[in-house]
């Protein structure tokens, strides 16, 4: 008998179609975003992160995956001091992730209701704001 777990299966044969951009300023300045694809056939969504200025890829290029109980969101480090830090990431319910920290250590931050729960941190969902402009 086989067992599926934390994993589906793909059985569509997706069919990316650009919904939208989150634009991520300063001051009303634009420093990157975030593109929103959704499959035209099982309305799956997929984001890829642009940082500018950035001439490394992200570390999710294409279209990434995402399981099925977490949701595309933007986590800012709050201690920037010059250093504008945002990252694209997979959130999941009441979980922790690692996350790359200024100072390029990694750190488990908590996720609580699909928003990180730490002081020196904050997130957003990206489906609550496709077409908009978030100013961190």
């Amino acid at each position: 008998m086989l067992s599926i777990l934390a994993t589906e299966i793909e059985s569509c044969h997706h069919q990316p179609v650009y919904l939208g951009v989150v634009n991520i300023n300063i001051d009303e300045r634009t420093i990157g975003s975030v593109d929103v694809w959704r499959c035209g056939a099982c309305k799956k969504r997929f984001c890829e992160e642009k940082q500018l200025g950035i001439e490394e890829l992200a570390d999710l290029v294409g279209m990434p995956k995402i399981d099925s109980d977490a949701k595309w969101g933007v986590i800012i480090c709050k201690m920037q001091q010059g250093k504008y830090k945002w990252k694209l990431a997979r959130l999941k319910e009441n979980t922790e992730i690692k996350h790359e920290c200024l100072d390029e250590h990694i750190i488990s931050l908590k996720v609580k209701d699909f928003k990180v729960d730490d002081d020196s941190h904050w997130s957003f969902l990206v489906d609550d704001n496709i077409n908009k402009a978030v100013e961190i």
